[in-house]
Order: C-alpha cells, then sequence, then structure tokens
C-alpha cells in the first residue's frame, strides 16, 4: 500500500482493481498526472474521466449532492457513478465540456483504504486504449498499457470483475435524472 500511495503522491499513475473493472488512475488533483492517463490510453481531452471518493464527506467536499443522488446510491446494488454539475476544487482537465464530474463512492475496503491514505479523490479510466473492450480480468489488459504505468497493484490480478462497469446517471441539482449506462 505504501508503494502505491507514494506513486500517486510523487505523480504517478497506477493500474489497479476497482469496484468493477481494471483501472488506470492518478491522483486526481495532478494536472500532470492526469495528462500521462490520456497519453496512455490514447484518448481525446475532451473525453471526461471520473473519479472515485470513499466517504461521504469527501464527495460532499467536492460537490453539492442532490438528494435524488444519495437515494440512488442507496438503492443501486451495483456500483454507481453519478455526474454532477459545478465540482469544487478539481481540475478543468478532469472535467466534460459542460463542466461536470462523474464520482462513484466506492464501498470496496481496498479502495477505501487506498483513497483515505492518499487523502485525495483517484481517477479512475478503464485499462484499455480508448475505444477497446473493457478489461474484466488482469490478464485482458494490454502489455503496452502495463508497460505504460508506473506502478501495477498486485491484489485481486486472478479475479474476474462481477460488473462490465459502473451504472452511470446524470443528477442535476433541480431533481431532473438521466440514465446513461445501466
Amino acid at each position: 500500500m505504501e508503494q502505491i500511495i507514494q506513486t500517486l503522491k510523487s505523480g504517478g499513475t497506477i493500474l489497479y482493481p476497482t469496484d468493477t473493472i481494471w483501472g488506470i488512475g492518478c491522483d486526481a488533483t495532478n494536472i500532470d498526472a492526469i495528462e500521462k492517463i490520456f497519453e496512455i490510453k490514447k484518448r481525446e481531452k475532451t473525453k471526461s474521466m471520473i473519479i472515485l471518493v470513499e466517504s461521504e464527506k469527501r464527495l460532499q467536499d467536492l460537490v453539492d449532492v442532490p438528494e435524488m443522488a444519495w437515494e440512488i446510491m442507496d438503492l443501486s446494488e451495483k456500483p454507481v457513478t453519478i455526474i454532477y454539475d459545478h465540482p469544487k476544487g478539481l481540475p478543468k482537465e478532469l472535467l466534460a465540456e459542460d463542466g461536470s464530474i462523474g464520482i462513484r463512492l466506492v464501498k470496496n475496503d481496498f479502495l477505501k483504504k487506498l483513497i483515505s491514505k492518499l487523502n485525495k479523490p483517484l481517477v479512475s479510466t478503464s485499462a484499455n486504449f480508448s475505444g477497446e473492450k473493457s478489461p474484466m480480468k488482469f490478464s485482458d489488459i494490454s502489455h503496452e498499457i502495463v508497460d505504460a504505468v508506473d506502478f501495477v497493484v498486485e491484489e485481486n490480478q486472478d479475479k474476474v470483475s462481477e460488473y462490465s462497469g459502473s451504472s452511470i446517471i446524470r443528477v442535476w441539482s433541480d431533481g431532473r435524472v438521466k440514465v446513461i449506462r445501466e
């Protein structure tokens, strides 16, 4: 764990198991690390990435959470990423063109501990090249991506993901809701 945290704090990128699929991550407040992930994935900078948080407090520090978002998180059986308006304290490089951000409050113990120790939100984007199939297990990840990141987490490398991704739901402060991905 200490090596992972050191990598992240020094602006590095990691390959790690999330509560859904394998992801590429970095400190969500480090612009250089965010740019490196775009390069690794060969992804257009207009495509935003999501972030993971470990606590309700950190989520509330970043966005105003509409009541409907709390209800969705409470009721969802699978991991759910909610898209919020007007995040605070995040680099524009992470945000969608409309200024919104997707955030997932994780329930997984490994991720909670990791984000808590980093003490910052964590970028999470699928560990594949932009447009390719998401990796359900570590062995699905391209060697080129494995070689490009600064640290590969050993945890759960033999496990197959239960989910091919999170649900993605857009929630506006006026109570409107739109399901982007079930």
